[in-house]
This record gives structure tokens, C-alpha cells and sequence, in this order.
């Protein structure tokens, strides 16, 4: 090899990022599961949460309610795989859909690549890791729940005493109206 190698362009830190971010979630995993099973990947997933919980909180911007930051951070998280992601207010709360999931997509082209996964699926481990952290952090009156959908998920984080009166039970809520 001669000479310095030329800097990366910026979609190429992009690539490499989410290249070692995988790696290193991969290895945690397998190293998690290998040496303490599903008890491990539990409590890998409570550390987690707390950890993350707690950054969350000291990150939070004034003004800026627990949900709607947790949320904002979840979307902002698949866009950093180029999910297909669009956020709505509803009178209950906040719905994220997540169309066509870019993590799940990126797994999928490193199996085709030879990459050996630890899950055959992210999202059972996305979705129990998010909603621990929420569990942590959110408002008390407030759910996040999530929905599995073919490539893609429904996320939602819905209050207990939405304005208006509307209880979060009700049977239109989150519907688009019919």
C-alpha cells in the first residue's frame, strides 16, 4: 500500500457508520446470546433501555415533551436507514409509520452479502428495545406501542387523557375516518 489513503465523500462515512454500527450490534448480540441466552438478551435489552432512558432525559430540549422527543428520536433513527417514515398527530396522540423499514432492508442485502445475522428478524428486538426505552421515559399517561407490517411498523404513543375528552379507548382512535 503507498501513499495516504484519499478521504471518504460524505455517503461513504454514511455507509461506513451503518457498516460498523451493525458490526458492533451484531457481535453484542451473538456474544449476549452465546454466553447467557435469552436471559442475557433480556437484561441487555433493560440496560439498554435504561441507559438510553436516561440520556434521553439529559438531552431533552426545553419545551419539548418526553413523548414527542422519544418520538423524533425513534423516526430520526430509521431515516438513518432511509426508511420510508411519516409522523401524524392524532387527538390520542402521535402515530409514526414506518412503511418500508431501511434496518430491515440494510440486514436483509448483509445476508445476501454472506453476513451471518444473530436474529432472523430485527423487528421482535427493535420493537421490545423501544418500547422498554418509552417505558422509561415517556409521560406516565402516555403508551407506545408498536404494530408489525409486512417490511414496515406502526408506532404509537398515545395518552391516556388526549384533549378534548376523548378517551384513548375509544374505537375511532387512530383511525383516518370512515
Amino acid at each position: 500500500m503507498t501513499g495516504e489513503p484519499s478521504p471518504l465523500d460524505p455517503d461513504e462515512k454514511v455507509d461506513l457508520w451503518r457498516q460498523r454500527f451493525f458490526e458492533a450490534q451484531a457481535a453484542a448480540e451473538e456474544f449476549i446470546l452465546g454466553e447467557h441466552g435469552e436471559e442475557g438478551l433480556t437484561a441487555w435489552i433493560q440496560a439498554n433501555s435504561r441507559i438510553t432512558a436516561a440520556l434521553l432525559h439529559a438531552q431533552r430540549p426545553a419545551g419539548v415533551s418526553a413523548t414527542a422527543h422519544f418520538m423524533t428520536r425513534l423516526q430520526r433513527q430509521l431515516l438513518l436507514y432511509d426508511s420510508a417514515v411519516t409522523s401524524a398527530s392524532q387527538p390520542s396522540g402521535t402515530v409514526l409509520r414506518n412503511d418500508d423499514c431501511g434496518i430491515l432492508r440494510y440486514r436483509k442485502r448483509a445476508a445476501r452479502a454472506g453476513v451471518v445475522l444473530t436474529f432472523s428478524s430485527p423487528c421482535p428486538y427493535c420493537q421490545e428495545l423501544n418500547t422498554a426505552i418509552a417505558d422509561r421515559y415517556v409521560e406516565p399517561d402516555v403508551t407506545v406501542s408498536c404494530e408489525q407490517a409486512g417490511d414496515g411498523c406502526t408506532w404509537r404513543a398515545e395518552s391516556a387523557h388526549p384533549p378534548d375528552g376523548e378517551a384513548a379507548g375509544s374505537p375511532q382512535r387512530g383511525r383516518t375516518g370512515d
